[in-house]
C-alpha cells in the first residue's frame, strides 16, 4: 500500500492520521509487514522509481495537519485550496502548484524559530543533504531544467561557481533542507508507531537512479558519463515476446569497476541509509547485479542494446562485510539465466513469486506455480506493475484465465481475488504480500502502474473508511487459518 494511496483531503496520502490508521488496520488483521513504494521526491512523470534523490523524502507525503499541530501552519492556509476533485486519484499538477507554497510558509516559520534540532539534523545528514538542497535550489533557479542544461560551470561543478551559488541561493537552500527536516520528523513518528504495533516496514530500492538527480550531479565519477556529463549508455531491457522494441528506461549506468576499487562506498552509504528508514529492503531489478542491459545513449528504443557484466556476488559480500547480514528481498522477476539463479542462491536472499505470472501461456515454465515454491521466497498475487486480480481476470487471455480458475479452484461467487490470495497464503512461501486493491476486490481502474506507458500512473487512492473493522476481521481469519499470524508463522 503506497503512502500516496492513503485517503487525504489534501490531494495525496501522507504520513499523518490515515497512515496511523492503516498501521492499526494491519495489526488488527494479523499482519506483520507493510510494503511501500519508494518514498523519494518524484520528478517528471511522477514515478517513485525516477527520483531527484536516493536519500531525500517526498515533500508531497508531509502531512499538513501535523504541521498545523506543530504551529507551522494555520488551517486557513491550506484547507481551502484546490487539491483536486477526484478523491480516488492524485492530481500531480495541482499538487505541484499548491503544495510548495504551503510548505514555504511552514518552512519559513520553522527557520524563524532557529530550532537546535534543525541544525543537528543538517549536520547529521550533511553527506547527502548539502548537495541535494543545492541541487534543488539550482533547479528552481534554472526554471526546473535538468542539470544537463545548466550553465557549464554549474553542470560540471566548478568549485568557484558552486560557492557563489551557495551564497546567492542560501535562503532557497535552507528551504529545501527544512522540507527534509519536516519529512524525516514525520517519517520517524510514522515508522515508530507502526513498529510499536508489530508492523515492520518493507521499503523498495530501485537499482538505478534518475539521470536528472542530485545523485548523478554530485557523484558523476560513479556513473558512465562522458567529459560533458552526458551518459554513454543507459539502462533498459531487451526486446522479447512482450515488447518488440524492448524497454528504454534511460537511467545512467554505474561504473562498476570504479566502484569496486573503493569497496562500493557510494552503494554502501545508499544501502545503510535505507536501513535507517526501513526494516526490510526489496532491491529492484536484482538481475542487474549479475549482468545489465546497456543501450547507446540517444537511441529511441532498446533494440541496439547489449548485455554487460555486473559486479556479481563480490558486491553483496562487500555489503555483508560492511553492514552485516540485512533483511533483503531480491526482485528476481523476468527471464533468469543460470548465472542469475546462482547469484540469488549465493546471496542467500529470498526471491519473488508472482501468481498472476504463473498462468501466462507465453511462459509456461515461469516457475511461479505455487506447488514449486521454496519456503525461502516472498509470494505476491501481483506487484505495482501488474493489474489487480479482478482486472487481470477480466483482461488476461481467456486461456490463461481458464487455467488459473482450474488450478486455483476460483469461484466468482466468493470473488476471484479471495481465491487467488488464499492460494498465496496457503503456499510454502515464508512471506505473502497482497496489494490492498486486491483485498478490496477492485478492477483495473485501481491499477497503480502500467509499465512502458506515460500518464495515468501512480495515481490510485483509496477512499476513507475502506480499511474498516469488517475487512480486518476477515483478513485476520484468513491469516489465522493459514498459520500466518505473527505468533504462528513458521520460524
Amino acid at each position: 500500500m503506497p503512502i500516496s494511496s492513503l485517503p487525504s483531503p489534501y490531494g495525496i496520502g501522507t504520513l499523518g492520521a490515515e497512515a496511523e490508521k492503516f498501521a492499526g488496520f494491519l495489526a488488527a488483521g494479523g499482519q506483520s509487514c507493510w510494503q511501500l513504494l519508494p518514498v523519494g521526491p518524484t520528478s517528471y512523470g511522477d514515478s517513485p522509481y525516477q527520483s531527484f534523490s536516493s536519500f531525500a523524502g517526498n515533500p508531497y507525503l508531509i502531512d499538513l495537519d501535523l504541521l498545523a499541530g506543530d504551529g507551522l501552519l494555520e488551517p486557513a492556509e491550506y484547507q481551502a485550496l484546490d487539491w483536486g476533485s477526484d478523491p480516488e486519484r492524485v492530481d500531480y499538477g495541482l499538487l505541484y502548484a499548491a503544495r510548495y507554497p504551503v510548505l514555504r510558509i511552514a518552512c519559513g516559520r520553522l527557520l524563524a524559530r532557529n530550532q537546535p534540532g534543525f541544525a543537528a539534523f543538517c549536520e547529521e545528514q550533511a553527506s547527502w543533504l548539502e548537495d541535494y538542497a543545492l541541487f534543488m535550489a539550482l533547479k528552481e533557479n534554472n526554471g526546473g531544467l535538468s542539470w544537463l542544461e545548466w550553465p557549464e560551470e554549474l553542470r560540471l561543478r566548478q568549485p568557484g561557481a558552486l560557492a557563489r551559488a551557495r551564497a546567492e541561493l542560501a535562503e532557497e537552500v535552507d528551504f529545501w533542507k527544512a522540507v527534509q527536516y519536516l519529512f524525516f520528523g514525520q517519517w520517524r513518528a510514522f515508522k515508530g508507531h507502526a513498529n510499536s504495533l508489530g508492523i515492520s516496514i518493507i521499503g523498495d530500492l530501485p537499482i538505478y537512479v534518475a539521470l536528472d538527480s542530485a545523485d548523478v550531479w554530485a557523484n558523476p565519477e560513479q556513473f558512465q558519463l562522458d567529459e560533458n556529463g552526458l551518459p554513454t549508455e543507459v539502462a533498459g531491457c531487451p526486446p522479447d515476446g512482450f515488447s518488440a522494441d524492448g524497454q528504454l528506461w534511460g537511467n545512467p549506468l554505474f561504473r562498476w569497476e570504479e566502484m569496486k576499487r573503493d569497496g562500493y562506498a557510494w552503494w554502501l552509504r545508499r544501502i545503510a541509509f535505507q536501513f535507517q528508514r526501513y526494516d526490510t529492503l526489496r532491491i529492484d531489478h536484482f538481475r542487474g547485479f549479475d549482468e545489465y542491459f546497456a543501450v547507446p545513449y540517444g537511441d529511441g528504443n532498446a533494440q541496439n542494446g547489449r548485455w554487460r557484466p555486473g559486479p556479481g556476488i563480490h558486491f553483496f559480500q562487500a555489503v555483508n562485510r560492511a553492514l552485516g547480514r540485512k533483511d533483503i528481498i531480491a526482485e528476481d522477476l523476468g527471464f533468469l539465466t543460470p548465472s542469475v539463479k546462482k547469484l540469488l542462491k549465493d546471496s542467500g536472499f529470498p526471491g519473488m513469486k508472482v501468481l498472476e505470472l504463473a498462468f501466462d501461456s507465453r511462459d509456461p515454465d515461469s516457475g511461479y506455480l505455487p506447488y514449486g515454491y521454496p519456503a525461502h521466497c516472498v509470494v505476491y498475487t501481483g506487484t505495482h506493475d501488474n493489474d489487480t486480480i479482478q482486472g487481470w481476470m477480466a483482461s488476461a487471455p481467456k486461456e490463461d484465465v481458464s487455467y488459473a480458475k482450474a488450478y486455483l479452484r476460483l469461484s466468482k461467487q466468493e470473488g476471484y481475488h479471495w481465491g487467488m490470495m488464499r492460494s498465496a497464503w496457503a503456499s510454502a512461501a515464508d512471506l505473502a504480500v497482497m496489494q490492498f486493491q486486491d483485498l478490496l476486490g477492485l478492477g483495473s481502474g485501481a491499477r497503480i502502474n502500467t509499465p512502458s506507458t506515460l500518464g495515468g500512473n501512480w495515481q490510485w487512492r483509496t477512499l476513507p473508511g475502506t480499511f474498516d473493522e469488517k475487512l480486518a476481521r476477515r483478513l485476520y481469519r484468513e491469516t489465522r487459518v493459514y498459520q500466518r499470524l505473527p505468533d504462528t508463522r513458521r520460524k
